[in-house]
């Protein structure tokens, strides 16, 4: 029994000496670390304070033991890892000029990120200006529409305008000028289109289907709002129109044409052969007795339209009599009304990939969407020299008059057939 009680006694002297120990310990360092001798900032610290110095023998008390011991083991370690007066200096000339050349190529790159933003800045607000001063009468050239007000415009005019409400935007597409994607990334914002495979709404653009996303029931446009909203839709046009972001995207006019063309009559297309290429070949292809009835049937035959009975086509007064201009060969300034509706952004197909991220992030939505990769085999505009190479140059004349707003509006050359008459 006395021997348990000396045990007890001895353990609590132990622990009693413990804590006086580490209080000790604590009061000399002045912090406490697991780790001390793995802190390169304490290595540091104690390479540039603690300089040898000459001191008594301590005292052989227990703590005084334990402070040399810990204060020997760091101040070996801090001796074996210190630098002489010059090399630290050459290190700290070093990591200063490492810093400032750091912060220099950092301050260059953000103005060249600058300069990029503010010359692009300056190119759309050249764009838009273009339109200004065209559509208010600065420049030499007829503006059919310019004094007509928007609520003059009938609605069947205004279904080329596509609405997202959830992001604020407003579309008009033009067909050629890479409107499938951009339909595609409306479909995408309005979630408007559920995948068959997932059961959700599309999330990348490039996933919807071309066939589908040309479907007009996916597209809420301003020439719906008089079935959804009856008589507030006027307001509620003017009221998006003054606060949503609207873009559209044009190009080359002549450079549109021949696209169309060889999109819609340079491969079989039932559709376009019945209701035109047929009226072209009748009118201006000398045929003689009936067509095929099918457009496969007709280019097995070797029976189609030329590209010179297309533009014969657009040029006939009798053409627009009979009905409106098709949407794919419609001037974009009958399609979107740029004299009418302050466009806050002018996308061109020449500059498509550069545009387009650049709007993404005017639109906030860059970080949900990515706008799909371009067609392979897109018309490029150096074809129109071959294209138009057996067109008579009156009639080259002729068909810029009739796109002439366009050329205008947004700012592209007149072609070499103008320019040397």
């Amino acid at each position: 029994m006395g021997t348990w009680r000396g045990l007890r006694v001895a353990f609590i002297m132990g622990s009693l000496f413990m804590i006086l120990l580490i209080i000790v310990y604590w009061d000399d360092v002045g912090g406490f670390s697991l780790y001390p001798l793995k802190d390169p900032k304490h290595e540091v610290l104690q390479s540039g304070c603690c300089a040898p110095t000459t001191m008594s023998p301590p005292q052989t008390t227990p703590a005084s033991r334990a402070h040399t011991t810990s204060s020997s083991i760091v101040s070996t370690t801090a001796s074996s890892a210190s630098f002489s007066p010059k090399e630290a200096a050459q290190e700290h000339t070093e990591e200063g000029k490492g810093k400032q050349n750091h912060a220099q190529r950092k301050e260059e790159t953000k103005e060249d990120v600058e300069m990029e933003i503010s010359a692009y800045d300056r190119e759309q607000e050249a764009r838009k200006k273009r339109i200004d001063d065209v559509c208010s009468g600065k420049e030499d050239v007829e503006v059919p529409e310019r004094t007509r007000p928007f609520s003059q415009i009938p609605n069947r005019e205004l279904d080329h305008l596509i609405v997202d409400d959830t992001h604020q935007i407003i579309y008009c597409y033009v067909p050629k000028v890479a409107c499938t994607n951009w339909k595609r990334v409306m479909v995408v914002l309005s979630q408007s289109l559920i995948s068959s495979s997932s059961g959700k709404p599309y999330t990348d653009p490039e996933a919807v289907p071309a066939d589908l996303v040309h479907n007009s029931t996916l597209h809420l446009t301003f020439a719906k709002f008089w079935r959804r909203y009856g008589s507030l839709s006027r307001h509620l046009m003017a009221l998006k129109l003054q606060h949503y972001t609207k873009f559209l995207f044009v190009r080359d006019p002549f450079v549109r044409l021949i696209s169309a063309f060889r999109n819609k009559f340079g491969r079989p297309n039932q559709d376009f052969y019945r209701q035109f290429g047929s009226v072209m070949l009748r009118r201006y292809g000398n045929v003689s007795g009936d067509l095929p009835e099918t457009a496969a049937e007709a280019f097995k035959a070797g029976i189609k339209p030329t590209f010179q009975q297309f533009i014969t086509y657009l040029l006939d007064p009798e053409t627009e009599k009979e009905s409106i201009f098709n949407e794919h060969w419609r001037q974009v300034y009958r399609l979107c009304h740029p004299c009418q509706v302050k466009y806050d952004f002018i996308g061109k197909l020449e500059t498509l990939e550069t545009d387009a991220e650049h709007l993404l992030k005017l639109l906030k939505v860059d970080h949900l969407i990515r706008f799909p990769s371009g067609a392979q085999n897109k018309t490029a505009a150096s074809w129109e020299r071959d294209w138009f190479a057996q067109i008579p140059i009156s009639t080259q004349r002729q068909l810029y008059k009739l796109y002439e707003l366009d050329f205008e509006l947004f700012g592209y050359p007149k072609p070499d057939s103008v320019l040397h008459q």
